[in-house]
């Protein structure tokens, strides 16, 4: 690559920081507003010749990175966690500039930690699960608050249900139809076509992941430690990652029917620790099997679905397809 660069985006401004290995030509700068338009012109400001550019996976990457692609230019996502930790300590305020920097350097000495990029259809999947998920919590928030103020006077509170039958029906036909949520919805016990989808979209690639302990890493479903010389507080859940993606926990609890398969295993760490522990136990399981149906299905997991083929998304939800 002739030009190597990094880009931190922000809501507001794009901040770059590029270098031309030929002619040793650098730039760095601001792009504003944080805008595809302007963004695209400015790409095609640059000097000819092949670039690649880092992007750090925040908010407003997915733009960035498709205007990057549209020109030609390589693409890298990089991780923010594993960015900051290769960082160090930091001997000066972290800013924008440092940020696109950093990135700009680690691409160029081969260090950067990359985060996958997923194709365009499971990115508008997974914006549309985690709407749904957010519509949700605003409705049970605004009926909790509704009956407070309806309870003191004796009044009813607001119905329960709201209708979502139109998003369900949409996601139910879209696991029918969809090769990687067919199977684990065909394959796992508990997992109906919501977390189905859920999952797909979240895990994405699950041939990315070497093993079953990093999918539970990625599901935020792992223990954490911290210690410090002799002293050593209780773990936790990290609840790093999606958090939509923990909804396998709700999943796991079907383990405690007695005609689930996992049942079994369910009573055994339910008899030795306690039912939470053991749906916990049997939610991990399901994480590490999804991953594992959904790497034997190769580049299959992740074939789009023909929109024609799928019911009509209600108002709320098509606005992030």
């Amino acid at each position: 690559m002739s030009i190597v660069g990094g880009l931190d985006v922000h809501r507001n401004q794009i901040t770059c920081d590029w270098v031309d290995l030929r002619t040793g030509e650098a730039g760095r700068g601001r792009v504003a507003p944080a805008e595809r338009d302007v963004f695209r012109s400015w790409l095609r400001q640059l000097p000819p010749g092949d670039a690649a550019f880092a992007v750090g996976a925040c908010t407003g990457w997915r733009f960035v990175v498709e205007e990057l692609t549209a020109e030609g230019f390589a693409a890298y996502l990089a991780e923010p966690a594993d960015t900051s930790t290769l960082r160090g300590c930091k001997k000066r305020a972290k800013t924008g500039r440092a940020d696109a920097r950093l990135q700009r350097e680690q691409l160029e000495q081969g260090r950067l930690p990359e985060s996958w990029v997923p194709p365009a259809h499971i990115l508008d999947l997974r914006e549309l699960v985690r709407l749904r998920k957010t519509l949700g919590d605003q409705r049970v928030q605004w009926q909790q608050r509704i009956h407070a103020v309806l309870f003191p006077h004796g009044l009813p509170g607001p119905p329960r249900a709201l209708s979502a039958d139109a998003t369900r029906c949409w996601l139910a036909g879209y696991t029918r139809r969809q090769p990687g949520c067919r199977a684990l919805a065909g394959q796992l016990f508990g997992v109906g076509p919501v977390t189905a989808a859920t999952i797909v979209a979240e895990l994405g690639d699950a041939r990315r992941f070497r093993n079953g302990d990093a999918v539970v890493g990625h599901a935020g479903l792992d223990v954490t430690v911290y210690s410090s010389d002799g002293k050593r507080s209780p773990g936790h859940l990290s609840r790093q990652g999606p958090e939509v993606l923990r909804w396998v926990f709700e999943s796991a609890r079907c383990a405690s029917r007695t005609a689930a398969p996992g049942h079994p295993y369910y009573s055994h760490v339910r008899d030795r620790l306690t039912s939470s522990r053991a749906t916990l136990s049997v939610a991990r399981k399901l994480v590490r099997r999804a991953r594992h149906i959904l790497a034997g299905l190769g580049d299959d997991a992740l074939a789009p679905v023909d929109p024609a083929l799928l019911p009509p998304l209600p108002p709320a939800m098509r606005l992030a397809a």
